[in-house]
């Protein structure tokens, strides 16, 4: 996943203190690029928004990155199957080819094609789940198994109701101890619920940026 903020410094202090997750500069990349850590695995990168590679006025978000086999091939199977394509497939350095694109609900995602020495092994725990929520997630559900040829085994899809549903993108499901001492955690920096309901049987918390996630109890 990668997170991508208007406000990398302070988006990362907050999930420092809130999750207990650790960002640092990776020494080794010409782009010095942000990794986030959790638990000793690396499950994930930082973006600036602010950059000239993002339309002005993209809200922050959480972009998730599923891993493919063959990314021309997919990215044809996702476009004949009714996404739009915002970023044909291209190389990203010695990480592999990426494409991005909006499904059909119109939810962002990106396929990602890279040798298995460049997976990574994440935290069971963060993310431990993704959930899209949309007026209908049954046809989300059909699209990514007929694109990927079987539905991601950590991503749920669950139906809204109502006019104060944000718009459909891909979420965050962390996996905490004590979700209440992290809700009080957030709300102890100024920060209250999200706006919407809870969709995963846990707490629907936002960043000082905008970012939503949600939190649950882990299992014992």
């Amino acid at each position: 996943m990668d997170v991508k903020t208007h406000d990398v410094p302070g988006t990362a202090a907050f999930f420092s203190a809130v999750l207990g997750w650790r960002f640092a500069v990776d020494e080794s990349d010409w782009r010095r690029a942000i990794k986030i850590f959790a638990d000793g695995h690396q499950i994930g990168g930082v973006s600036d928004l602010g950059s000239p590679l993002y339309p002005p006025g993209t809200p922050a978000h959480i972009a998730y990155y599923l891993a493919v086999d063959d990314i021309e091939a997919r990215t044809e199977a996702a476009t004949a199957a009714g996404a739009q394509l915002v970023l044909a497939p291209f190389d990203a350095g010695d990480q592999g080819r990426i494409a991005t694109l909006i499904d059909p609900v119109g939810a962002a995602f990106s396929l990602w094609q890279t040798r298995p020495a460049n997976r990574w092994s994440p935290s069971a725990r963060a993310p431990q789940r993704m959930v899209l929520a949309c007026p209908r997630p049954a046809q989300a559900r059909r699209f990514y198994r007929d694109v990927l040829g079987t539905v991601p085994s950590f991503a749920d899809f669950v139906p809204t109701h109502g006019a104060e549903e944000p718009e459909p993108r891909w979420e965050l499901v962390v996996a905490v101890d004590d979700p209440d001492a992290v809700a009080a955690r957030v709300h102890g920096l100024g920060h209250e619920m999200a706006h919407g309901p809870d969709h995963v049987g846990g707490q629907r918390l936002t960043s000082p940026d905008g970012l939503t996630f949600h939190i649950r109890a882990a299992a014992s």
